[in-house]
């Protein structure tokens, strides 16, 4: 059974008629990864497993990388999973990739290592924003006042597109204050996300965002009182 989905929100609009069309097919009685193969229509490089194909002891991502298939299940979260794999397929594969090289290199430990917990938090967890200059200051300055504040209308000119499959969960299941994007945000010499090395990713270079602080997502963040919940909008973290 798979939770009714309020496709209407605006976190979902990039992929809310490939989602609605894959939701329909699940209910007229599809597994999840038949309808995510179904709405492909054969357009991808990869194709959608039930969970029993990944054998015993292989890693997820190693499987992937080998065989092109990714393994699913029927809940939401590897719905929205496969949803990012259809409408992003390219930065899906770079982050299986980067994955799958670490994992051929370091092996599978009781820790993923800094390369790998970072790829899985954005792949999880990601967003993608692309914003004039003076945003992705405030942001990375958690100038939550100026960044919702003088600085709002600047968001008309924003585009913020969430890719982690398990904040896309939370927010359609149940959209609250706390959930927090790790956002990557687009610079001039990097218009691709996640064309990152191993090593920046192992930086970690997110800048944290409250996506229901976003305006125009969140009815409630028109009173400016909103932002002053310091735990949720935290203050900048003290240099070391």
């Amino acid at each position: 059974m798979i939770a009714p989905v309020d496709w209407g929100r605006p976190w979902l609009a990039p992929l809310r008629t490939v989602g609605e069309a894959v939701v329909r097919c699940v209910q007229g009685g599809a597994s999840v990864a038949e309808a995510l193969n179904a709405s492909a229509g054969g357009q991808t490089e990869r194709t959608f497993v039930p969970q029993e194909a990944l054998p015993p002891g292989e890693a997820y991502e190693a499987f992937i990388a080998r065989t092109g298939r990714v393994p699913t299940r029927d809940n939401l979260h590897d719905l929205f999973n496969g949803l990012v794999w259809l409408v992003r397929p390219a930065w899906k594969a770079r982050l299986n990739r980067l994955q799958a090289a670490e994992i051929a290199r370091r092996g599978v430990g009781a820790v993923r290592g800094p390369v790998r917990d970072a790829l899985t938090l954005f792949d999880e967890n990601g967003a993608w924003l692309e914003a004039p200059a003076p945003l992705v200051q405030a942001l990375a300055g958690r100038d939550w006042a100026g960044l919702f504040g003088p600085l709002r209308p600047l968001w008309r000119q924003a585009r913020l597109e969430i890719v982690g499959h398990a904040l896309l969960e939370q927010l359609a299941v149940a959209p609250r204050k706390p959930l927090t994007a790790h956002v990557l945000a687009a610079l001039p010499d990097r218009p691709d996300p996640v064309a990152l090395e191993p090593q920046d990713w192992a930086r970690k270079p997110f800048l944290p965002l409250p996506v229901l602080g976003v305006p125009g997502w969140w009815p409630a963040n028109e009173d400016p009182a909103f932002y002053l919940d310091a735990g949720v909008f935290r203050p900048p973290r003290p240099p070391r």
